[in-house]
């Protein structure tokens, strides 16, 4: 089992909503196996505080910095634990200029400038919408834990080198159009070329999708790649949100045929689920003057099942 990384987070004790809110943040994190240092619960009443500063800044992986107004206001004319948190944060940066190690968060800032002037140069993570709380979190813990939000994709060949055939690099380039590596998105393709296959997803959320002609109107849908473990409908969604607990469908089929408007739900080989809607569907073995199916999909990034 890996070392759980360590976080210190500096805050201006505004208000006690605000207080609460860190309080909030800070257990959620800890739950998500995060090893957090914070005032509310690491120091006693009396306790050397700036011993606990230095300790705590410069002793852990990581350090959160929950840039509200106030927080702003404070580190930029060097007042009070803001201001001495400040100055050990600033000799880091210029120890390493180059150093990731602060995380500025932003809350309760409606300021022209969001963040103090020493972490201009640091992007951020914006948690003033509260509605868009989920996905802020998400990034911060995969940010914490190393787990990229946009995973890299493999390296591949030079399609210049592969053969010597005229076609060949023009096969090898065309190929990278079935792939999507976005978490959620609307696509169309004709699934007559690259053998029916498109990749959403990117890393361990990765799907390999696998298509057939069915009919106009319907298609066939194959748990034939390896990075797939299973399909289903999912009987009596119309939407992603009717989507309470995809592992209640029924997996043990290699192939469904959905219909317009009808909801698959799949799993990849890492425990991943995945939703795709499925919108015009057109067969040109059926008359149609081409092959296409598009489709709308999500894949839940919690490794949960639900998708409301």
């Amino acid at each position: 089992m890996s070392q759980a990384p360590k976080c210190f987070i500096s805050y201006s004790h505004d208000n006690e909503a605000h207080k609460a809110w860190v309080l909030s943040l800070a257990t959620r994190l800890v739950k998500n196996g995060v090893d957090v240092i914070l005032d509310q619960w690491d120091l006693r009443l009396g306790g050397d505080l700036p011993s606990f500063m230095e300790g705590g800044l410069t002793e852990v992986d990581r350090v959160i910095c929950v840039c509200s107004e106030t927080y702003v206001s404070k580190a930029n004319i060097g007042s009070g634990g803001v201001g001495y948190e400040k100055m050990i944060l600033t000799s880091e940066l210029m120890n390493n200029i180059n150093s990731e190690k602060i995380l500025p968060l932003i809350k309760n800032n409606n300021a022209p400038k969001v963040t103090p002037i020493f972490l201009q140069s640091k992007r951020y993570i914006d948690f003033r919408n509260e509605s868009d709380y989920e996905s802020s979190y998400l990034i911060l813990i995969k940010e914490i834990h190393g787990e990229s939000i946009k995973v890299r994709p493999a390296l591949g060949s030079n399609p210049f080198e592969i053969s010597e055939s005229p076609i060949a690099s023009s096969i090898a380039s065309s190929t990278s159009q079935y792939s999507n590596p976005s978490f959620e998105g609307n696509i169309e393709f004709d699934y007559d070329n690259h053998n029916g296959r498109y990749m959403i997803g990117a890393g361990i959320m990765q799907f390999e999708l696998d298509f057939s002609s069915a009919s106009n109107g319907s298609i066939h849908i194959y748990n034939d790649p390896v990075s797939i473990e299973g399909i289903a409908l999912a009987y009596g969604a119309s939407s992603f949100s009717d989507i309470k607990d995809a592992s209640t469908f029924d997996y043990t089929s290699r192939s469904r045929t959905p219909n317009t408007g009808e909801l698959v739900t799949l799993v990849n080989q890492n425990g991943f689920f995945a939703v795709i809607k499925l919108g015009k569907i057109k067969a040109r073995n059926h008359g149609a003057d081409r092959s296409s199916v598009s489709f709308e999909y999500k894949i839940n990034q919690k490794k949960e099942t639900g998708f409301e």
